[in-house]
């Protein structure tokens, strides 16, 4: 007679009770709400950190602009100041140089009342402006504005025109 080979049991069926009530939960509540803590936690500084660094690198940035802006409008009023008007010229935008011939540029600017000296406000990055207070050679003052432009090939400021 031929042995049947070895068939395991069937597994329990419903009612079988397993050796605890319940699976544990003693600190479970507080060991997600701690890591969420940290996860929170954690996230905030990782952002924080990026909004300041942001920040910092838009004003660090901003005060850039601004320098190169100064150094233009100084290098242009300067030029006018000492009567170098070809130099003027040359460090005006591409837009004001073909709205107005080198001569006439010459005439123009040596008939007007030069600015003596000048003190240079912030960049307007918005509207591109450089404001300054400008002190003509015959004493009076004004509030005026630089127009600025960028050269397409450098990227460096320039002058395209003064106004108030």
């Amino acid at each position: 007679m031929t042995t049947a080979p070895h068939i395991p049991a069937p597994p329990p069926g419903p009612g079988v009770h397993p050796p605890f009530p319940a699976p544990p939960v003693e600190g479970r509540g507080r060991r997600i709400g701690l890591g969420f803590g940290i996860g929170a936690g954690v996230l905030v500084l990782v952002c924080g950190g990026g909004v300041a660094a942001v920040i910092g690198i838009g004003l660090s940035s901003s005060g850039a602009l601004t320098e190169r802006a100064q150094v233009a409008v100084e290098s242009y009023l300067g030029a006018l100041r000492d009567q170098r008007y070809d130099r003027a010229y040359d460090l005006l935008c591409e837009q004001a140089q073909s709205d107005e011939s080198r001569d006439d540029f010459r005439r123009r600017a040596g008939t007007a009342d030069p600015i003596a000296s000048w003190d240079l406000g912030k960049l307007n990055l918005v509207t591109q402006t450089l404001p300054f207070e400008a002190t003509y050679a015959g004493g009076t003052s004004a509030s005026l504005e630089a127009y600025l432009g960028q050269d397409r090939q450098t990227g460096a400021f320039e002058v395209c025109d003064i106004g108030e």
